[in-house]
Protein backbone atom coordinates (compact mmCIF):
# COMPACT_ATOMS: atom_id res chain seq x y z
CA UNK A 1 0.00 0.00 0.00
CA UNK A 2 1.17 3.11 -1.01
CA UNK A 3 1.91 5.80 2.26
CA UNK A 4 -0.21 8.55 2.36
CA UNK A 5 0.21 12.15 3.18
CA UNK A 6 0.03 12.10 6.69
CA UNK A 7 -3.73 11.99 8.69
CA UNK A 8 -4.69 13.06 11.60
CA UNK A 9 -8.43 11.99 13.39
CA UNK A 10 -10.11 14.18 15.45
CA UNK A 11 -11.43 11.35 17.86
CA UNK A 12 -10.67 7.38 17.88
CA UNK A 13 -13.50 4.85 19.80
CA UNK A 14 -11.94 1.47 20.60
CA UNK A 15 -14.68 -1.31 20.94
CA UNK A 16 -13.09 -3.69 24.10
CA UNK A 17 -16.50 -4.24 26.00
CA UNK A 18 -17.13 -8.12 24.78
CA UNK A 19 -16.32 -10.97 27.11
CA UNK A 20 -14.51 -12.90 24.71
CA UNK A 21 -16.31 -16.29 25.84
CA UNK A 22 -14.88 -18.25 23.31
CA UNK A 23 -11.44 -17.65 24.72
CA UNK A 24 -12.12 -19.73 27.81
CA UNK A 25 -10.22 -18.00 30.21
CA UNK A 26 -10.96 -15.08 33.19
CA UNK A 27 -8.96 -12.53 31.93
CA UNK A 28 -10.37 -10.03 30.00
CA UNK A 29 -10.14 -10.68 25.79
CA UNK A 30 -8.32 -7.42 25.08
CA UNK A 31 -5.76 -7.90 27.86
CA UNK A 32 -4.32 -11.63 26.77
CA UNK A 33 -0.65 -10.88 25.67
CA UNK A 34 1.30 -10.38 22.53
CA UNK A 35 4.84 -9.93 22.23
CA UNK A 36 5.64 -8.62 25.53
CA UNK A 37 2.46 -6.39 26.15
CA UNK A 38 -1.42 -6.77 26.10
CA UNK A 39 -3.49 -6.83 22.75
CA UNK A 40 -5.17 -3.81 23.90
CA UNK A 41 -1.29 -1.71 24.04
CA UNK A 42 -1.21 -2.62 20.00
CA UNK A 43 -4.63 -1.11 19.15
CA UNK A 44 -4.05 2.23 21.79
CA UNK A 45 -0.83 2.51 19.11
CA UNK A 46 -3.11 2.24 16.00
CA UNK A 47 -5.29 4.84 17.97
CA UNK A 48 -2.14 7.38 18.74
CA UNK A 49 -0.42 7.11 15.40
CA UNK A 50 -3.37 9.03 13.79
CA UNK A 51 -2.63 11.82 16.67
CA UNK A 52 -6.72 12.29 17.83
CA UNK A 53 -7.79 15.27 20.22
CA UNK A 54 -9.63 12.28 22.16
CA UNK A 55 -9.27 8.54 22.53
CA UNK A 56 -12.51 6.56 23.75
CA UNK A 57 -12.07 3.21 25.57
CA UNK A 58 -15.42 1.61 25.83
CA UNK A 59 -15.12 -1.18 28.08
CA UNK A 60 -17.49 -3.86 29.88
CA UNK A 61 -16.35 -7.46 30.80
CA UNK A 62 -13.81 -6.82 32.70
CA UNK A 63 -13.92 -2.76 33.30
CA UNK A 64 -11.92 -2.57 36.18
CA UNK A 65 -9.02 -4.69 35.28
CA UNK A 66 -9.18 -3.02 31.33
CA UNK A 67 -8.81 0.28 32.90
CA UNK A 68 -6.69 -0.57 35.32
CA UNK A 69 -3.66 -1.92 32.86
CA UNK A 70 -4.23 0.82 30.49
CA UNK A 71 -4.36 3.92 33.49
CA UNK A 72 -0.68 1.73 33.83
CA UNK A 73 0.49 2.52 30.64
CA UNK A 74 1.04 6.02 31.37
CA UNK A 75 -1.26 7.65 28.54
CA UNK A 76 -3.03 9.86 31.19
CA UNK A 77 -5.92 12.19 30.13
CA UNK A 78 -4.99 10.97 26.75
CA UNK A 79 -7.75 7.75 26.86
CA UNK A 80 -11.18 8.40 28.44
CA UNK A 81 -13.20 5.42 29.79
CA UNK A 82 -16.74 4.85 28.50
CA UNK A 83 -18.90 1.88 30.10
CA UNK A 84 -21.21 -0.13 28.01
CA UNK A 85 -23.79 -2.37 29.96
CA UNK A 86 -25.35 -4.04 29.23
CA UNK A 87 -24.07 -4.61 25.91
CA UNK A 88 -26.83 -4.31 22.88
CA UNK A 89 -24.05 -4.28 19.78
CA UNK A 90 -21.30 -1.82 18.18
CA UNK A 91 -24.18 1.17 17.58
CA UNK A 92 -25.32 0.70 21.46
CA UNK A 93 -21.45 0.97 22.37
CA UNK A 94 -20.70 4.51 19.98
CA UNK A 95 -24.86 5.76 21.51
CA UNK A 96 -22.94 5.49 25.25
CA UNK A 97 -19.79 7.40 24.03
CA UNK A 98 -21.79 9.90 22.73
CA UNK A 99 -21.18 12.43 26.13
CA UNK A 100 -17.48 12.07 25.66
CA UNK A 101 -17.86 12.76 21.96
CA UNK A 102 -20.41 15.91 22.13
CA UNK A 103 -21.46 17.52 18.88
CA UNK A 104 -18.74 17.63 17.05
CA UNK A 105 -15.66 15.37 17.51
CA UNK A 106 -14.10 15.81 14.34
CA UNK A 107 -13.35 12.37 11.59
CA UNK A 108 -14.21 10.03 13.80
CA UNK A 109 -12.38 6.22 13.55
CA UNK A 110 -13.83 3.15 15.03
CA UNK A 111 -11.57 0.21 15.87
CA UNK A 112 -11.70 -2.89 18.14
CA UNK A 113 -9.56 -4.12 21.14
CA UNK A 114 -9.56 -7.11 19.54
CA UNK A 115 -7.39 -6.54 15.86
CA UNK A 116 -4.16 -5.84 16.89
CA UNK A 117 -2.55 -6.06 13.76
CA UNK A 118 -3.49 -2.89 11.83
CA UNK A 119 -0.83 -1.11 10.91
CA UNK A 120 -0.64 2.74 11.35
CA UNK A 121 -0.39 3.31 7.54
CA UNK A 122 -3.75 1.52 6.76
CA UNK A 123 -5.84 3.40 9.32
CA UNK A 124 -4.01 6.93 7.54
CA UNK A 125 -5.03 5.82 3.99
CA UNK A 126 -8.74 5.25 5.63
CA UNK A 127 -8.58 8.69 7.14
CA UNK A 128 -7.17 10.21 3.95
CA UNK A 129 -10.17 8.43 1.71
CA UNK A 130 -12.86 9.95 4.37
CA UNK A 131 -11.38 13.03 3.85
CA UNK A 132 -11.56 12.95 0.27
CA UNK A 133 -15.14 12.08 0.07
CA UNK A 134 -17.54 14.72 -0.86
CA UNK A 135 -20.42 15.85 1.07
CA UNK A 136 -18.94 15.08 4.93
CA UNK A 137 -19.12 10.96 4.14
CA UNK A 138 -17.28 7.68 5.95
CA UNK A 139 -14.71 5.48 4.68
CA UNK A 140 -15.07 1.64 5.43
CA UNK A 141 -12.18 -1.19 5.62
CA UNK A 142 -12.90 -3.87 3.64
CA UNK A 143 -11.27 -7.13 2.59
CA UNK A 144 -11.88 -10.30 -0.05
CA UNK A 145 -10.73 -13.23 2.28
CA UNK A 146 -10.71 -16.86 1.05
CA UNK A 147 -13.35 -17.92 3.35
CA UNK A 148 -15.65 -14.81 4.04
CA UNK A 149 -18.07 -17.13 6.41
CA UNK A 150 -18.88 -15.07 9.56
CA UNK A 151 -18.31 -11.55 8.06
CA UNK A 152 -21.09 -8.62 7.06
CA UNK A 153 -21.14 -8.28 3.20
CA UNK A 154 -20.45 -5.10 1.27
CA UNK A 155 -23.66 -4.24 -0.79
CA UNK A 156 -22.83 -1.97 -4.21
CA UNK A 157 -25.02 -0.77 -6.98
CA UNK A 158 -24.09 -1.41 -10.69
CA UNK A 159 -22.02 1.26 -10.54
CA UNK A 160 -19.88 0.18 -7.83
CA UNK A 161 -20.67 2.59 -5.20
CA UNK A 162 -21.41 1.23 -1.73
CA UNK A 163 -25.01 1.31 -0.87
CA UNK A 164 -25.22 -1.07 2.45
CA UNK A 165 -23.44 -3.55 4.68
CA UNK A 166 -25.41 -6.72 5.51
CA UNK A 167 -24.57 -8.91 8.23
CA UNK A 168 -24.56 -12.34 7.82
CA UNK A 169 -26.92 -14.17 10.22
CA UNK A 170 -29.51 -11.53 8.10
CA UNK A 171 -28.65 -11.56 4.68
CA UNK A 172 -29.97 -14.10 1.84
CA UNK A 173 -28.50 -16.78 -0.02
CA UNK A 174 -27.46 -14.60 -2.72
CA UNK A 175 -25.92 -11.69 -0.31
CA UNK A 176 -23.74 -14.64 1.13
CA UNK A 177 -22.47 -15.25 -1.96
CA UNK A 178 -20.74 -11.70 -1.97
CA UNK A 179 -16.97 -11.97 -1.25
CA UNK A 180 -16.14 -8.82 -0.21
CA UNK A 181 -16.77 -8.34 3.29
CA UNK A 182 -16.94 -5.74 6.05
CA UNK A 183 -14.05 -5.74 8.87
CA UNK A 184 -16.02 -2.65 11.29
CA UNK A 185 -13.23 -0.38 11.10
CA UNK A 186 -14.62 3.29 10.07
CA UNK A 187 -13.57 6.74 9.53
CA UNK A 188 -16.68 8.75 10.12
CA UNK A 189 -17.89 12.15 9.26
CA UNK A 190 -17.93 12.93 13.14
CA UNK A 191 -21.68 15.22 12.99
CA UNK A 192 -22.46 12.81 10.09
CA UNK A 193 -22.23 9.97 13.13
CA UNK A 194 -23.62 11.97 15.83
CA UNK A 195 -26.54 12.78 14.08
CA UNK A 196 -27.22 9.14 13.05
CA UNK A 197 -26.73 7.63 16.46
CA UNK A 198 -29.92 8.44 17.69
CA UNK A 199 -32.00 6.84 15.14
CA UNK A 200 -30.77 3.40 15.32
CA UNK A 201 -32.97 0.41 15.53
CA UNK A 202 -32.47 -2.84 17.22
CA UNK A 203 -34.89 -4.50 15.00
CA UNK A 204 -33.01 -7.66 13.16
CA UNK A 205 -32.16 -11.30 14.20
CA UNK A 206 -30.12 -10.60 17.34
CA UNK A 207 -31.99 -7.44 18.32
CA UNK A 208 -29.20 -5.27 18.63
CA UNK A 209 -27.88 -2.04 17.10
CA UNK A 210 -25.55 -2.15 14.67
CA UNK A 211 -23.30 0.58 13.58
CA UNK A 212 -23.49 -0.79 10.11
CA UNK A 213 -26.93 0.82 9.96
CA UNK A 214 -24.84 4.44 10.44
CA UNK A 215 -23.85 3.39 7.15
CA UNK A 216 -27.25 3.14 5.73
CA UNK A 217 -28.06 6.92 7.38
CA UNK A 218 -25.56 7.91 5.43
CA UNK A 219 -26.43 6.77 1.63
CA UNK A 220 -29.94 7.78 2.94
CA UNK A 221 -29.30 11.16 3.48
CA UNK A 222 -26.66 11.33 0.28
CA UNK A 223 -23.25 11.16 1.78
CA UNK A 224 -20.43 9.46 0.32
CA UNK A 225 -19.38 6.09 1.42
CA UNK A 226 -16.44 4.79 -0.01
CA UNK A 227 -14.11 1.54 0.43
CA UNK A 228 -10.87 0.69 1.48
CA UNK A 229 -9.52 -2.83 0.72
CA UNK A 230 -6.78 -4.00 2.65
CA UNK A 231 -4.12 -5.69 0.82
CA UNK A 232 -2.69 -7.44 3.57
CA UNK A 233 -5.42 -9.64 5.01
CA UNK A 234 -3.47 -10.60 8.08
CA UNK A 235 -3.80 -6.87 9.18
CA UNK A 236 -7.71 -7.96 9.75
CA UNK A 237 -7.04 -10.50 11.80
CA UNK A 238 -9.85 -10.47 14.54
CA UNK A 239 -8.67 -12.48 18.44
CA UNK A 240 -11.91 -14.49 19.06
CA UNK A 241 -10.04 -17.99 20.37
CA UNK A 242 -6.84 -18.55 21.42
CA UNK A 243 -5.76 -20.20 18.20
CA UNK A 244 -6.41 -16.30 16.13
CA UNK A 245 -4.28 -15.28 19.25
CA UNK A 246 -1.45 -17.46 18.34
CA UNK A 247 -2.37 -16.14 15.11
CA UNK A 248 -1.93 -12.56 15.48
CA UNK A 249 1.10 -13.07 17.89
CA UNK A 250 2.79 -14.59 14.54
CA UNK A 251 2.18 -12.07 12.43
CA UNK A 252 3.39 -9.41 15.53
CA UNK A 253 6.40 -11.18 15.80
CA UNK A 254 7.55 -11.29 12.30
CA UNK A 255 6.61 -7.67 11.93
CA UNK A 256 8.92 -7.02 15.01
CA UNK A 257 11.92 -9.66 13.66
CA UNK A 258 11.89 -8.08 10.42
CA UNK A 259 12.42 -4.98 12.24
CA UNK A 260 15.57 -6.06 13.61
CA UNK A 261 16.90 -7.70 10.64
CA UNK A 262 16.62 -4.27 8.55
CA UNK A 263 18.48 -2.84 11.22
CA UNK A 264 21.32 -5.07 11.21
CA UNK A 265 20.55 -7.71 13.65
CA UNK A 266 21.62 -11.21 12.39
CA UNK A 267 18.98 -13.45 13.47
CA UNK A 268 20.26 -17.19 12.48
CA UNK A 269 16.65 -18.61 12.48
CA UNK A 270 13.58 -16.37 12.55
CA UNK A 271 11.03 -19.58 12.98
CA UNK A 272 12.96 -20.55 16.31
CA UNK A 273 13.10 -16.56 17.90
CA UNK A 274 10.77 -15.06 20.04
CA UNK A 275 11.94 -11.50 20.51
CA UNK A 276 9.11 -8.78 22.27
CA UNK A 277 8.06 -5.61 21.34
CA UNK A 278 10.36 -2.64 22.93
CA UNK A 279 13.51 -4.74 22.91
CA UNK A 280 16.69 -3.06 21.81
CA UNK A 281 19.57 -4.96 20.20
CA UNK A 282 22.26 -3.31 18.13
CA UNK A 283 23.66 -3.57 14.88
CA UNK A 284 25.90 -6.57 14.34
CA UNK A 285 24.26 -8.57 16.90
CA UNK A 286 23.67 -12.04 16.49
CA UNK A 287 20.95 -14.25 17.70
CA UNK A 288 21.32 -18.20 17.31
CA UNK A 289 17.88 -20.01 17.21
CA UNK A 290 15.47 -20.92 19.96
CA UNK A 291 15.98 -18.06 21.80
CA UNK A 292 13.75 -15.49 23.96
CA UNK A 293 14.28 -11.98 24.30
CA UNK A 294 11.80 -10.58 26.45
CA UNK A 295 10.47 -7.33 26.93
CA UNK A 296 12.63 -4.47 28.92
CA UNK A 297 15.64 -6.18 27.48
CA UNK A 298 18.63 -3.85 25.90
CA UNK A 299 21.85 -5.76 23.99
CA UNK A 300 24.23 -3.52 22.42
CA UNK A 301 26.64 -3.97 19.16
CA UNK A 302 28.36 -7.24 18.40
CA UNK A 303 26.33 -9.60 21.33
CA UNK A 304 26.01 -12.71 20.55
CA UNK A 305 22.60 -14.38 22.14
CA UNK A 306 22.10 -18.43 22.07
CA UNK A 307 21.10 -21.07 21.12
CA UNK A 308 18.81 -21.54 24.00
CA UNK A 309 19.13 -18.61 25.94
CA UNK A 310 16.69 -16.31 27.29
CA UNK A 311 16.68 -12.66 28.29
CA UNK A 312 14.00 -11.11 30.67
CA UNK A 313 13.06 -7.83 31.87
CA UNK A 314 15.98 -5.91 33.10
CA UNK A 315 18.63 -7.80 31.35
CA UNK A 316 21.26 -5.61 29.47
CA UNK A 317 24.19 -6.62 27.27
CA UNK A 318 26.58 -4.02 26.78
CA UNK A 319 28.76 -4.15 23.54
CA UNK A 320 30.32 -7.83 22.83
CA UNK A 321 29.28 -9.74 25.57
CA UNK A 322 28.13 -13.08 24.76
CA UNK A 323 25.11 -15.21 26.15
CA UNK A 324 25.19 -19.04 25.51
CA UNK A 325 22.90 -21.72 25.17
CA UNK A 326 20.58 -22.38 28.10
CA UNK A 327 21.73 -19.10 30.29
CA UNK A 328 18.99 -17.20 31.66
CA UNK A 329 19.67 -13.32 32.78
CA UNK A 330 16.83 -11.22 34.34
CA UNK A 331 17.55 -7.76 35.89
CA UNK A 332 21.43 -8.12 35.10
CA UNK A 333 23.74 -6.19 33.34
CA UNK A 334 26.89 -7.77 31.50
CA UNK A 335 29.89 -5.64 30.75
CA UNK A 336 31.48 -5.55 27.32
CA UNK A 337 32.74 -8.74 26.20
CA UNK A 338 31.62 -10.61 29.09
CA UNK A 339 30.75 -14.20 28.78
CA UNK A 340 27.97 -16.66 29.94
CA UNK A 341 28.69 -19.28 27.66
CA UNK A 342 26.43 -22.55 29.43
CA UNK A 343 23.88 -23.61 31.48
CA UNK A 344 23.50 -20.49 33.84
CA UNK A 345 21.42 -18.48 35.62
CA UNK A 346 22.26 -14.58 36.19
CA UNK A 347 19.43 -12.94 38.38
CA UNK A 348 19.64 -9.50 39.86
CA UNK A 349 23.98 -8.55 39.18
CA UNK A 350 26.27 -6.91 37.77
CA UNK A 351 29.00 -8.19 35.75
CA UNK A 352 31.64 -5.86 34.55
CA UNK A 353 33.61 -5.81 31.56
CA UNK A 354 35.43 -9.28 30.05
CA UNK A 355 34.56 -11.37 33.25
CA UNK A 356 33.80 -15.00 32.45
CA UNK A 357 31.33 -17.03 33.91
CA UNK A 358 31.55 -20.66 33.63
CA UNK A 359 29.34 -23.37 33.02
CA UNK A 360 26.44 -24.26 35.43
CA UNK A 361 27.01 -20.90 37.12
CA UNK A 362 24.12 -19.78 39.90
CA UNK A 363 23.35 -16.28 41.24
CA UNK A 364 21.24 -17.12 44.62
CA UNK A 365 19.71 -13.84 44.19
CA UNK A 366 16.31 -15.05 46.28
CA UNK A 367 16.59 -15.56 50.23
CA UNK A 368 12.67 -15.97 50.54
CA UNK A 369 11.24 -12.81 51.17
CA UNK A 370 14.13 -10.40 49.04
CA UNK A 371 15.96 -10.36 46.31
CA UNK A 372 19.54 -9.44 46.68
CA UNK A 373 22.62 -8.23 43.86
CA UNK A 374 25.51 -9.63 43.17
CA UNK A 375 28.66 -7.42 41.60
CA UNK A 376 31.35 -8.94 39.91
CA UNK A 377 34.52 -6.77 38.78
CA UNK A 378 36.30 -7.02 35.45
CA UNK A 379 38.25 -10.34 34.56
CA UNK A 380 36.51 -12.04 36.98
CA UNK A 381 36.75 -16.24 36.34
CA UNK A 382 33.58 -17.21 37.74
CA UNK A 383 34.42 -21.57 38.23
CA UNK A 384 31.74 -23.81 36.46
CA UNK A 385 29.10 -24.90 39.33
CA UNK A 386 29.97 -22.11 41.31
CA UNK A 387 26.68 -20.49 43.29
CA UNK A 388 27.33 -17.29 44.69
CA UNK A 389 24.56 -16.45 47.32
CA UNK A 390 24.06 -12.62 47.20
CA UNK A 391 24.50 -10.14 48.41
CA UNK A 392 27.54 -10.39 47.02
CA UNK A 393 30.66 -8.35 45.80
CA UNK A 394 33.48 -10.35 43.69
CA UNK A 395 36.44 -7.92 43.01
CA UNK A 396 38.47 -7.06 39.48
CA UNK A 397 40.55 -10.06 38.59
CA UNK A 398 39.07 -12.54 41.11
CA UNK A 399 38.50 -15.99 40.84
CA UNK A 400 36.24 -18.87 41.97
CA UNK A 401 37.08 -22.50 41.85
CA UNK A 402 34.72 -24.87 40.18
CA UNK A 403 32.38 -26.38 42.60
CA UNK A 404 32.02 -23.38 44.89
CA UNK A 405 30.12 -22.30 47.34
CA UNK A 406 30.43 -18.31 47.96
CA UNK A 407 28.09 -17.41 51.30
CA UNK A 408 26.59 -14.27 51.07
CA UNK A 409 28.50 -11.25 52.21
CA UNK A 410 31.50 -13.16 51.55
CA UNK A 411 32.71 -10.28 49.56
CA UNK A 412 36.33 -11.67 47.64
CA UNK A 413 38.63 -9.10 47.24
CA UNK A 414 40.64 -8.23 44.07
CA UNK A 415 42.43 -10.88 42.52
CA UNK A 416 42.10 -13.00 45.34
CA UNK A 417 41.24 -16.87 44.68
CA UNK A 418 38.49 -18.49 46.72
CA UNK A 419 37.53 -22.35 46.35
CA UNK A 420 35.52 -24.92 48.00
CA UNK A 421 32.10 -25.26 50.23
CA UNK A 422 31.86 -23.20 52.16
CA UNK A 423 34.27 -21.04 49.70
CA UNK A 424 37.39 -19.93 51.28
CA UNK A 425 40.31 -17.53 50.30
CA UNK A 426 42.64 -19.93 48.90
CA UNK A 427 46.24 -18.79 51.23
CA UNK A 428 49.26 -17.32 49.07
CA UNK A 429 46.99 -17.47 45.71
CA UNK A 430 45.95 -14.31 43.45
CA UNK A 431 45.69 -13.51 40.34
CA UNK A 432 44.56 -10.95 37.85
CA UNK A 433 45.57 -7.38 38.75
CA UNK A 434 46.15 -7.82 42.09
CA UNK A 435 48.82 -9.99 41.33
CA UNK A 436 50.55 -7.99 38.59
CA UNK A 437 49.73 -10.61 35.41
CA UNK A 438 47.84 -10.83 33.20
CA UNK A 439 45.07 -13.38 33.35
CA UNK A 440 43.59 -15.22 30.07
CA UNK A 441 39.84 -15.17 29.74
CA UNK A 442 38.43 -18.51 29.24
CA UNK A 443 34.91 -19.88 28.22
Amino acid sequence: MTTPPKQRAGSVVILAAGHGKRMKSAKPKVLHPLCGRPMIAWVLDQALALEPERIVLVTGHGAAEVEKAVGEMGLGARVRFVRQEPQLGTGHALQVCLPELGADPGVTVVLYGDMPCLRPETLRALVATQAESARNGMAILTAVPDEPRGFGRILRDDAGHVTGIVEERDASPEQREIDEVNLGVYAFDGPGLVAALPKLSNKNAQGEYYLTDVLAAFVAGGRAVRAVELEDHEEGLGVNTLAHLAEARWALQLRILEGHLENGVYIEDPATTYIDHGVEIGAGTRVLPCSVIRSGVRIGKDCEVGPFAQLRVGAVLEDGAEIGNFVEVKNTRVGAHAKAKHLSYLGDGEICARSNIGAGTIFANYDGVKKHKTKLGERVFVGSGSVIVAPNTIGDGATTGAGAIVTRDSNIGAGEVWVGVPAKRLAGKSTGPASGTKKETRS
